[in-house]
């Protein structure tokens, strides 16, 4: 992964000032639109974090903010400008899908991430073979050898924010019958499922399985995943997967909805350290012993 603070949390920070600034200042986003010269909605995304503001606008608007120490404009200039540069990800634009690097966006500022899965092991989790078998086999017809190879690079430094320094918590859940499908050979799907007990160490991940004892549950309808914020719950979103394309939903009532059926999902659920001992156990019925 690049170093440093990402763009998405960058324009976080960013926002969090001026926002403060201006309600110290005692002025409305109406107020402020109508001094830049801006519509509401803009004005709303840029204290949102959605979009960026440019270095000139924000010189002009602090002042008006009562802003004018030299110091703190050159720190505010210097975090629109940092907003502003490419994510690690950006590289891999011409080979992901759109809703793919947006989620890598908002998971690089997530304080916790909450996913579902139906099918197969979470991406972000994913061994480098596992990865491939799954994109080779779905991503398209007929993938080139340069796409999968750079979804695959994609898919592993994306892992790497599990083990990041102010890594979010990790929560995943899986069907069982995740641990029951062959995925590229079975020393390939061992080796996956040994890695993610391994993972599952760690102190900022938890992993459990949901038995097919449990029946049916709220969570057989789609895969999900949840990113949520510290500073700002109100702004946490849901990433849907859906057989065409996938979604990014920052509706509210949306997003409580799914983190209760996530909740729903967790109670039915065995222990996480009964699910790493059936991790264990697939990895070996594939050949492959930690």
């Amino acid at each position: 992964m690049g170093d440093g603070p990402s763009p998405l949390m960058q324009r976080r920070r960013l926002r969090t000032e001026i926002r403060m600034a201006r309600l110290d200042k005692g002025l409305t986003q109406e107020q402020v639109a109508k001094a830049m010269d801006w519509s509401l909605s803009k004005m709303n995304r840029i204290e949102k974090a959605k979009t960026n503001i440019s270095t000139n606008d924000l010189r002009v608007l602090l002042p008006l903010y009562g802003i004018t120490d030299k110091g703190r404009t050159d720190y505010l200039v210097a975090l629109a400008r940092s907003a502003r540069l490419p994510g690690w990800w950006s590289p891999y634009s011409e080979f992901a899908p759109p809703r793919l690097l947006e989620l890598i966006d908002y998971e690089s500022a997530a304080a916790a991430i909450s996913q579902f899965e139906t099918m197969f092991v979470p991406g972000i989790l994913q061994t480098e073979e596992y990865a491939s078998a799954i994109l080779q086999a779905f991503y398209d017809e007929k993938p080139t050898a340069e796409r999968v190879a750079a979804l695959v690079e994609l898919r592993t430094k994306r892992r790497e924010l599990v083990s990041s320094e102010n890594a979010p918590e990790f929560s995943f859940i899986l069907d069982e019958s995740v641990v029951h499908r062959v995925v590229g050979s079975p020393a390939v799907t061992g080796r996956q499922f040994m890695h993610l007990a391994e993972v599952a160490e760690r102190e900022n991940v938890t992993i459990q399985i949901v038995p097919f004892t449990a029946g049916l549950h709220p969570g057989m309808t789609n895969s999900f995943e949840v990113v949520q914020f510290a500073d700002t719950p109100e702004e946490n979103i849901v990433f849907l997967e859906g057989p065409r394309d996938d979604s990014i939903v920052d509706d509210a009532e949306e997003v409580r909805d799914q983190l209760e059926s996530f909740g729903r999902v967790a109670a039915l659920a065995l222990s996480p350290s009964a699910s790493v001992d059936l991790l264990s156990q697939a990895g070996e019925r594939n050949g492959v012993t930690r």
